[in-house]
């Protein structure tokens, strides 16, 4: 669901919102409404995990510094059993803390203050990476070594143990693999899968890599290969 296409109150995807300042968490319930989501609110991790496993969010944006769990915790808690889009906003703005969020599975990183249209459109950035995707040519499959990727079901398994990935994991390995060969540069691999915009963040992309190959990693093979300072390729 795009902006301006509001549709029922039941219809709109939930997203989790968990701040614990009051006039944040009531701005992003305006602007989410707005935008034709609805907000689940909370301001404590404990609570956001409550929210989260009672009413099944499409997505979650999480403050990083919380009065109890910080939100790279909360984010690596979430992530051990769901998947959905998670974008930390924080006043945070240093690499590492970015890198700590990525690392932990977050998939992208707002810095405080934020503009509302900016933040909308990173949301449905990220909620359209999660959808099921169409095989190019009706190939939904992708298979070398021991790796399957399922581009349909948005499945990954490796020595037949399914693998879970992040929707922007699944992303970015999907370009790579359906490249496989192909040289893909910094710049393709941000833009292609983060969006315009994203073109010189390479430390995302770093970081996201990294996650790909320690997730993917079988002691056999390594599927994704490094050219220093031009980007990655995927090993046929």
């Amino acid at each position: 669901m795009t902006a301006g296409d509001h549709g029922s109150a039941a219809s709109r995807p939930r997203v989790l919102v968990c701040d614990d300042e009051t006039q944040i968490l009531r701005a992003l319930r305006v602007i989410l409404r707005d935008a034709g989501f609805t907000a689940l609110p909370a301001s404590t991790g404990e609570e956001a995990l409550d929210v989260a496993a009672v009413s099944s969010p499409d997505a979650a944006i999480l403050d990083l510094v919380l009065p109890d769990i910080d939100g790279v915790e909360l984010c690596r808690r979430l992530r051990e059993w769901t998947q959905i889009p998670v974008i930390v906003l924080s006043a945070v703005g240093d690499e590492d803390a970015k890198v700590r969020a990525l690392a932990a599975g977050a998939d992208d990183y707002v810095t405080k203050p934020f503009g509302p249209r900016e933040l909308i459109a990173r949301l449905e950035a990220n909620m359209r990476r999660s959808e099921p995707e169409r095989g190019a040519g009706g190939h939904s499959l992708i298979t070398t070594g021991e790796l399957t990727i399922d581009l349909a079901a948005r499945t990954v398994t490796v020595a037949g143990s399914e693998v879970r990935l992040t929707p922007t994991e699944f992303s970015l390995l999907a370009m790579l693999a359906r490249n496989r060969g192909r040289l893909m540069t910094h710049r393709d691999l941000l833009t292609g899968v983060w969006g315009p915009g994203y073109e010189h963040d390479t430390q995302v992309l770093r970081v996201h890599i990294a996650n790909l190959r320690r997730k993917l990693s079988s002691g056999l093979h390594d599927y994704i290969r490094t050219d220093p300072g031009v980007g990655y390729r995927f090993a046929a």
